[in-house]
């Protein structure tokens, strides 16, 4: 999946305004990032990747783009 489609997705799940999710922002600062918005990314990438990602490496993770890194060659620029 392209980078941008995944922050497309992010936006719907923490309901950013379109194309204003760059991957730098970091999770504390974004409003839309509670408990709820876990659970949803949670389901996201089990459904679009088939993969778990541990539920201490999503809590360890500072930006969006810490989690980008969690998918490695599962996003592409």
């Amino acid at each position: 999946m392209k980078k941008k489609d995944f922050l497309a997705l992010l936006e719907e799940i923490i309901e950013a305004d379109k194309d204003t999710m760059t991957g730098n922002e970091f999770i504390n600062d974004v409003d839309g990032w509670d408990s709820l918005a876990v659970v949803s990314f949670i389901a996201m990438v089990d459904e679009n990747f088939g993969v778990t990602l541990p539920a201490k490496k999503i809590s360890d993770a500072n930006s969006f783009q810490d989690l980008i890194v969690l998918l490695g060659d599962k996003i592409t620029e």
